[in-house]
């Protein structure tokens, strides 16, 4: 019988102790309106580091989602603010560039075979360029006067309680079943499963993780429309990736690329499939920053592509591909956003902010290491 990896306990382990750590030195931490707003934060970088999953587990990487949240963040709002298009048609032409864009991306990476580290540095420069074109090095909010609009409301919109409750209900089913329906898959095909007393504690924790998240939420405004997206894309991303062919050959293309040649594997169309689902992604999450700071500046996206990595990084994501999971990344995205927002509180300068993330990267790396060496 499996037991729980050492590294995912020591993740949880920390979370714990850095929400601990900070719950006591600021109290308006664990307070219901920061960990409201916090939450939302954690939607928009989460939803990111999801996104940037998928192209790691098959070996590769994206430098450029960070530009990319700002110029498809700052695209809408122009299109919204300056051309009067309706925010709902806005958000969908959004979306079509960004598919557009991450599609060419994917195919020279893909069918070029052009290292995805060079390809994603140039887009970060070209997209940085074009994004202050797009704003013309100005401040574009993303409404008229005070009304609100549906890209607004992604970052502002809070379900009501009993709404909340059914969302809450709704996810953890899913998340039940699939926990439950993977593990019936790998029995009947003979693999290792873990007992059946871990595998309930992972399934109580998580529920109750998501109730006590739903009630927090309740004593503040209600739960943010952003967590729920995330919720969903959460949902959504492990059913792709534990649960049909393509989630497969992502793990399996990162694992050996060569096996999965020979094995029949479209490798190509893989790889540019993923890209093309990042960058859906990418321009949902410039939408969510856009929003959430009420307009489209130069600084908005700047440096996410490093907290996306990190994330997944820090929840066991290997950078040479064929490793990794939601679960992990979520985790990882909490750690990384528990001390952002920690340290803010406690009004640490941007410096300190800086050099904590990097050593934290660095520290979850080096673990990695080193109980991969067990």
């Amino acid at each position: 019988m499996n037991k729980l990896p050492l590294r995912d306990f020591s993740m949880v382990a920390a979370l714990f102790a850095i929400i601990a750590c900070f719950g006591a030195i600021s109290p308006e931490f664990l307070g219901a309106r920061n960990l409201s707003l916090f939450a939302i934060q954690i939607a928009i970088t989460a939803s990111l580091a999801l996104g940037m999953l998928l192209v790691l587990l098959p070996g590769q990487i994206d430098l450029s989602v960070g530009s990319g949240v700002g110029l498809l963040g700052g695209l809408c709002a122009v299109l919204i603010f300056h051309h009067n298009i309706p925010a709902p048609l806005a958000f969908v032409i959004t979306l079509a560039g960004a598919l557009v864009i991450w599609l060419l991306m994917g195919a020279l990476i893909a069918w070029q075979r052009v290292p995805a580290f060079i390809i994603t540095l140039g887009g970060l420069l070209v997209f940085q360029g074009v994004f202050q074109l797009v704003i013309r090095n100005s401040t574009v909010p993303i409404q008229h006067g005070d009304v609100t609009n549906f890209v607004s409301a992604l970052t502002t919109c809070y379900f009501p309680p009993i709404v909340s409750y059914g969302i809450f209900a709704a996810v953890s089913a899913v998340f039940v079943f699939s926990m439950w329906h993977r593990r019936g898959q790998r029995i009947r095909h003979g693999f290792e499963v873990e007992d059946w007393e871990l595998f309930f504690l992972k399934a109580a924790v998580a529920v109750q993780a998501l109730l006590l998240l739903v009630i927090v939420g309740n004593n503040y405004r209600g739960l943010p429309l952003s967590l729920a997206i995330l919720g969903l894309l959460a949902v959504g991303i492990h059913l792709l990736t534990t649960q049909t062919p393509f989630g497969r050959y992502l793990y399996a293309i990162g694992g050996n690329r060569e096996a999965a040649v020979v094995s029949g594997i479209p490798v190509n169309k893989v790889i540019i499939s993923a890209y093309a689902i990042l960058g859906l992604i990418v321009a949902m999450v410039g939408c969510l920053q856009t929003a959430y700071q009420g307009s489209s500046t130069a600084t908005v996206g700047k440096q996410m592509e490093l907290d996306a990595i990190a994330a997944c990084v820090i929840g066991g994501t290997s950078l040479t591909g064929g490793k990794g999971n939601v679960l992990g990344v979520l985790i990882g995205a909490l750690i990384i956003g528990t001390l952002i927002n920690g340290m803010t509180l406690m009004g640490a300068s941007e410096e300190a902010k800086f050099i904590v993330r990097g050593a934290v990267l660095a520290l979850a790396v080096w673990m990695d290491v080193r109980l991969n060496r067990k």
